[in-house]
């Protein structure tokens, strides 16, 4: 595709300004507790307080304390808490507290999102926001402390889950704007906490020694169940049912998932559907329709996600030793260095013997069951080249076959057209930055430079339509008109937006505008 020009100084700048603005609106902390309390997704009885949950492991009286001196009218309309030890016996969902500031997506998204967190965290840094950007990682660090792993978002219905794992990255990018060796020597046992939830007998495929997502809830999503109706009152579940009734499926076998006689959902659906949403793409039909198979699947986007978090604690025990430079020998690394380094080349290796699939040129998602990659183009291909997997000549044939996923407004989420909000024609930020920095560090410089001219002018001329930036766009309209397009998955586009302040920012930074 050609080249487009990219919008001028004073249009340019009022998009900056836009950005800069909302990091202010998007903040949460103990100021905005009842805000960040009060939950869309979830229904409320007027006049009722709103729950907000303490971890065991803090001293909820001294938070008490605390909340009733900062915010005492606010705290007034807050029920606060101790979680219990069984979710199972809440009595009602509510906030997890976090005790520092963080940033929230936007919109309905009223809380602090796992992998939004990454991408919210680089605009901050680009905005010299970086008091907030480290308190952003200092509260999923908390997370993982207190509620054991970096939650889908800090709500009493994720704790089930988790979402792609970018903390390594947050841990090590502020780093090196704070050179903080206290914090990141602070931060290192919890990073391999974490590292060691995608490590669980749940999360790991022993035979190939990758790992896959899983949801360690049963029954129906609560935020899905109560937010997500269409105009006729049906629920995301409905619409799959009538789905199932209607269609025939040859991804995997529906009777898993789907009792035709009964025409209700199964428990396997509803752990399948939980963990399609720990992946961070809610829904896609990535592993086949509704993505529910994803329990069987070795995802290139989570294996390529914990290569680099076995990197970076890798990098993280080097700066320790007090090493300047990573050109070291093997020898000269710390044990530590060396086993973390290990595990990166192995997985590294684990990826491309199950996850590249030659005839294609592409990375492709592994069945356990069949033995079979899912021939599923899908931007995900794009994660081993951002994170360094690749050889040069798979990078080459992905780039080869950058013409598949080229749309005028960036990169296709998917080459397939699905109905669903996380396949094509729906683009995403977070998936345009990964591409886009995937490219550039293969040398791939023009067209990775091509492809960010094009979101960054396709969200600034929205922007001048809409005024603001959000969650998705159209990617052959250029427009955030999108709900038309939307049959399952929520069809609202959310205002704000977090992660798409970030992605502009750094793609502004890329193009030195």
């Amino acid at each position: 595709m050609a080249d487009v020009d990219l919008p001028n100084v004073e249009r340019l700048s009022a998009i900056r300004q836009y950005i800069k603005e909302k990091w202010t609106v998007l903040r949460r902390g103990h100021s905005d507790l009842l805000a960040a309390a009060e939950d869309s997704k979830q229904e409320h009885s007027e006049g009722e307080p709103w729950t907000v949950y303490v971890s065991a492991k803090e001293d909820i009286d001294q938070v008490r304390e605390t909340l009733s001196a900062e915010i005492p009218e606010d705290f007034q309309q807050i029920a606060l808490r101790r979680l219990p030890k069984d979710i199972d016996d809440l009595e009602t969902h509510g906030l997890l507290y976090l005790p520092g500031d963080y940033v929230v997506p936007g919109g309905k998204f009223n809380e602090a999102y796992g992998w939004d967190s990454y991408f919210i965290l680089r605009g901050l840094l680009l905005d010299d926001e970086i008091a907030l950007a480290k308190s952003l990682t200092d509260q999923l660090l908390y997370q993982v402390a207190h509620y054991g792993a970096v939650l889908n978002a800090n709500r009493t219905y994720f704790l089930s889950r988790s979402q792609p794992p970018f903390l390594s990255r947050m841990v090590i990018e502020v780093f090196e704007h704070t050179q903080d060796f206290d914090w990141i020597q602070a931060s290192l046992p919890v990073l391999e906490k974490y590292y060691e939830y995608w490590y669980r007998s749940e999360h790991l495929h022993k035979p190939s020694g990758l790992s896959q997502f899983y949801d360690f809830g049963h029954g129906p999503a609560p935020e899905v169940a109560a937010s997500e109706t269409d105009e006729q009152g049906k629920t995301h579940f409905d619409r799959v049912k009538a789905f199932y009734k209607r269609n025939a499926v040859d991804a995997y076998d529906v009777s898993l998932y789907y009792d035709r006689e009964k025409d209700v959902l199964t428990d396997l659906f509803y752990k399948g559907d939980r963990t399609m949403r720990e992946t961070g793409f809610d829904p896609t039909n990535r592993f086949g329709p509704f993505s529910v198979d994803v329990l069987y699947y070795l995802p290139v986007c989570l294996n390529s996600l914990l290569h680099q978090m076995e990197q970076d604690i890798a990098e993280i025990y080097r700066q320790l030793s007090g090493e300047s430079t990573q050109e070291m020998s093997t020898q000269e690394m710390t044990m530590e260095e060396k086993m973390w380094r290990l595990r990166a080349d192995q997985r590294r290796d684990k990826i491309n013997e199950y996850l590249w699939d030659e005839a294609h040129g592409l990375y492709f998602d592994y069945h356990t069951t069949t033995s079979q990659r899912r021939e599923y183009e899908y931007a995900t291909t794009f994660y081993p080249l951002w994170t360094g997997i690749a050889t040069d000549e798979q990078a080459k044939r992905v780039a080869d076959n950058l013409e598949k996923f080229e749309a005028p407004g960036g990169v296709r989420t998917s080459t397939y057209n699905s109905g669903n909000q996380w396949d094509d024609p729906m683009g995403w930020a977070p998936l345009q930055l990964i591409a886009v920095e995937g490219l550039m560090r293969y040398g791939y410089e023009a067209e990775a430079k091509r492809l960010a001219k094009r979101f960054v002018t396709m969200v600034t001329e929205d922007f001048e339509r809409c005024g603001s930036l959000v969650e998705k766009y159209h990617l052959e309209t250029r427009s955030s008109e999108v709900s038309g397009e939307i049959q399952y998955g929520y069809s609202s586009n959310e205002v704000g937006f977090g992660w798409t302040n970030g992605v502009v920012l750094a793609f502004l930074a890329l193009l030195d505008e």
